[in-house]
Parts: structure tokens; C-alpha cells; sequence
């Protein structure tokens, strides 16, 4: 006879109900892990699927994702005559808050070189890439958007042209690809009121500069809202080039800063990703320990129910072991059936789950590694109380 089996049969109840809710703590330990990763993954989706071998940006900027990063796009130029460099490419990114589909969403809008530019989708799952410079755009699918929908983005209206399952920025939030031209003006351009009004304020400043009249038009025209202007320029390097002879070169003589994709990343783990990955570690090991420590408690309860018995084994004979394996046993079978109630609870959610869940098998195994010995160590709690049960105590009143 199993007498674990035997006792978890007489408390069916509290064995159910504490594998439950201990499952569910570990159910929110495994999201977590999964938000974890994923938050990872976005965060580094678009430095890493960027094709690029280095990264432009302002001098002295962790842009263009850390910060904002403003250069000017004929900079790109430049950057392409750099002894070393095979391909420079312009490329925009900031977020944007619109609404889409009949809500509010937020998004991150790319802008890059369509004809053969680095920085653009890298799969499109319906309809086509951009093949104009203007009003088309690639949508992530979670944008809820479908092919031929009509949306509208600063002054224009923009065709969806095609679809990707791809494309986060480092929030999380999907991104639109735009051609690089129609991403500027969506940042840059303001609508006609608006440049009236600030037409007004240039000619008021003119005017208490000493210019009027014809000179003063030709002065506002210079004033008048530009769109020329970047967060980055996309390098790839020839194949014999040097990245830090390259990188070095421009920095020296065109006075920008200039990152890897690994420098890149290592500035977004650094920096956007760090404090949310630090807090996530904090509260899985937060949600480790009190499942632990439920079942501790659950063990000990169970154990002080059955100390008469325990006292009653002792007496007829039975070795420490019995009393030991009793109690292990329990304990095992508890972490062991919570974390599948766990996994498959997990797995059932992980399509619908608002963000991105990234399962990995080793945070999984790691996960269900620590929890086996913390349930070992439960058991503890337990044990010691059973092999400090005197036999007497089957004959107490």
C-alpha cells in the first residue's frame, strides 16, 4: 500500500485545491518568462532584421531607437563615398498614435529606401511590397489592416499595398513600413492652417529683423517646414571592409556616431529592455517562492492531521524512510501535477495572450528545475515534524 497515495485520497480536496493554486502561480512564472523573451525579441526585431552592418546616427545619440536621432538624408552620401562601405541607405522610425481600423492604436512607423533599401519587411505574407514613392504602405497584420484598405496619415491617404507577420518596434507595438519620402512627410509636414500660422510668426520675425517685402518672401521660403531630414544611415560594408576602420572613418570625419547592430543591441539591453527584464526577474522570483512556500504550508498542515497515524507506523515498527518517503512523495506529486496543470495552461493561452510569449526550453526546464527542488525542500517542513513525532503519541488520549 502507498500510503501517500492512501492520504492524498482522505484530503483529495486540499491536494486539489493546492495543486491549482500553486499550478496558476506557476502558470503566471511561465508567462512571465515568455513575456520576458518576447520582450527581448521585440525589442531587438528591427535593429537585428535591419540588414545592416553599422548603424549612423546624431553624434553623441544612443539613437535611433534608445533616442531620438535627427541627421540630414543627404548625409547618406557622404556616408556611401567612405572607403569600405558598399551600400548607405536612409532610414526613419518613430512612434505614432492613430486610429486605424476604427480604434486608437499605437504604432511605429519605418520609412526607408523601397527600390532595394535596407530596413524594409523582410516577408510579406499578402499582397505586395512598396513599389511607389508615395501613398503605400506594408502593415503588420496586427494592426488589424487588410489589403486595398485606405488609411489616413498626416495631410494624405495611404493604400495598403501589402501585409507582414512581421515587424515590432521595441515596445512591442507593430510597425507600418512606409517609403522613406511619405514617412517624412507624415513626421514633418503640417497641414495648411497650420503652415499659415507659422508663416505668420516667420514674416513677424522677418519684420522685426529689418526684411520686408520681396525679401522677406524669399527668406520665408527658407524658413518653410523641411522634410529632409533621418533618424539613420543603414551601412553595409564591403566584404573586406573593417567595421571599426569604417566606423572610425566616419566618425572622425563626418562627425556622427556610429554603432554596430551587436553595439546596437547591447545599447537597447542597456537601456529601453533593462529595467522591464529586471522587474520581470524580480517578480518571477517572487511568485517562485510563495508557490514554494504554499506547499510547505499545505505539507505541514497535512502533516499535523496525520501525526496520530504517524505516531501509530513508528510504534509498529515502521523506519524513518516510510515516514520520510510519505511526506517527499506528497510533495512531489503536487509540484510535479501543478506545473503540467501550469504548462498546459500556458500553452492553451499563448496565441490569444495580448504580447508576444517566447517559450523557450530552457527557461522552461530551468523553471520546472527549480520549482522540483523547492517542492523537495517543502517537504522539509514536513519531514522534520513527522521524525519528531514520538510513538507515545499513538497511546495519548
Amino acid at each position: 500500500m502507498d500510503l501517500a497515495v492512501r492520504d492524498a485520497r482522505q484530503h483529495l480536496g486540499k491536494f486539489l485545491a493546492t495543486t491549482v493554486g500553486v499550478g496558476l502561480l506557476v502558470a503566471i512564472v511561465l508567462i512571465m518568462n515568455g513575456i520576458f523573451r518576447g520582450n527581448i525579441a521585440d525589442g531587438l526585431w528591427l535593429a537585428s532584421h535591419s540588414g545592416a552592418d553599422l548603424w549612423v546616427v546624431q553624434r553623441d545619440r544612443g539613437g535611433p531607437f534608445n533616442e531620438s536621432s535627427r541627421i540630414p538624408e543627404d548625409l547618406k552620401h557622404s556616408v556611401q563615398a567612405t572607403p569600405g562601405v558598399a551600400r548607405a541607405d536612409p532610414f526613419i522610425s518613430y512612434g505614432v498614435q492613430r486610429e486605424l481600423a476604427g480604434e486608437e492604436r499605437q504604432f511605429t512607423i519605418v520609412g526607408y529606401e523601397v527600390f532595394g533599401g535596407m530596413g524594409g519587411p523582410d516577408r510579406i505574407t499578402a499582397g505586395r511590397p512598396i513599389r511607389a514613392t508615395h501613398y503605400e504602405v506594408v502593415a503588420n497584420v496586427d494592426l488589424g489592416l487588410s489589403v486595398g484598405d485606405s488609411i489616413h496619415l498626416g495631410i494624405h491617404d495611404y493604400t495598403v499595398v501589402g501585409l507582414t507577420d512581421q515587424g515590432v518596434d521595441t515596445g512591442g507595438n507593430p510597425v507600418l513600413y512606409l517609403a522613406l519620402p511619405d514617412a517624412q512627410r507624415v513626421l514633418y509636414r503640417i497641414d495648411n492652417r497650420a503652415r499659415e500660422a507659422q508663416e505668420a510668426r516667420d514674416r513677424d520675425r522677418l519684420a522685426e529683423a529689418g526684411y520686408r517685402g520681396a525679401e522677406a518672401e524669399r527668406l520665408l521660403a527658407l524658413l518653410g517646414d523641411s522634410t529632409s531630414t533621418i533618424s539613420a544611415v543603414l551601412v553595409e560594408l564591403a566584404p573586406a571592409a573593417g567595421p571599426s576602420r569604417v566606423a572610425a572613418h566616419i566618425e572622425d570625419w563626418l562627425y556622427q556616431s556610429v554603432y554596430s547592430t551587436a553595439e546596437q543591441r547591447a545599447l537597447l539591453m542597456q537601456g529601453r529592455l533593462q529595467s522591464m527584464t529586471a522587474v520581470l526577474g524580480v517578480f518571477r522570483s517572487l511568485l517562485i517562492g510563495v508557490a514554494i512556500v504554499i506547499i510547505a504550508l499545505l505539507l505541514y498542515v497535512l502533516t499535523l492531521d496525520k501525526l496520530r497515524a504517524i505516531a501509530t507506523l513508528k510504534l509498529m515498527g515502521a523506519g524513518n524512510w516510510v515516514i520520510v518517503r510519505l511526506t517527499l512523495e506528497q510533495s512531489l506529486v503536487i509540484t510535479v501535477a501543478s506545473f503540467g496543470l501550469a504548462y498546459g495552461l500556458v500553452l492553451a493561452i499563448k496565441d490569444d495572450f495580448p504580447r508576444r510569449l517566447v517559450l523557450l526550453p530552457a527557461d522552461t526546464a530551468t523553471t520546472f528545475a527549480i520549482l522540483f527542488v523547492g517542492g523537495v525542500l517543502a517537504s522539509l517542513v514536513g519531514i522534520r515534524k513527522a521524525l519528531r513525532t514520538p510513538p507515545a503519541a499513538a497511546l495519548a488520549g
